[in-house]
């Protein structure tokens, strides 16, 4: 398997940057949804440059799966099971009882969602550095 975790990284870096765009755009849910992909994809990025298969969208799981070869990634684990929580109800209206996923989320929300992607990619990006 080529090692491509560079591209996964760049991939990662421009689904945070679409999450902030959300933002500003007022589409919350978004950039939710758009910061647990760029956390997720970042892991991935790490499975790559450690010639590992990733599979899955628990960015948490995934994490805690790699902490036996780097151990501080159990430091991510809480704010990658924060972004978890936007994968599907960020997307589909039957996450909710009523409504859709536009009317729930919150300008909080989506900055804490995009501080917890920053803060691992910052992780990740370290890693495939070094």
């Amino acid at each position: 398997m080529a090692e491509r975790s560079r591209d996964w990284l760049r991939q990662a870096e421009s689904d945070l940057n679409h999450a902030r765009n959300a933002l500003e755009d007022g589409d919350y849910d978004w950039a939710a949804f758009a910061s647990h992909q760029a956390a997720e994809k970042a892991v991935k990025a790490v499975y790559q440059k450690l010639h590992r298969d990733a599979w899955g969208h628990t960015v948490s799981m995934l994490l805690g799966e790699l902490t036996a070869e780097i151990a501080s990634a159990s430091n991510w684990i809480g704010p990658a099971k924060a972004l978890d929580k936007h994968y599907i109800p960020t997307r589909y209206p039957n996450g909710f009882e009523r409504g859709a996923p536009v009317d729930f989320y919150t300008h909080e929300e989506a900055e804490r969602a995009i501080r917890d992607a920053e803060a691992i990619l910052e992780f990740c990006r370290d890693q495939i550095n070094r």
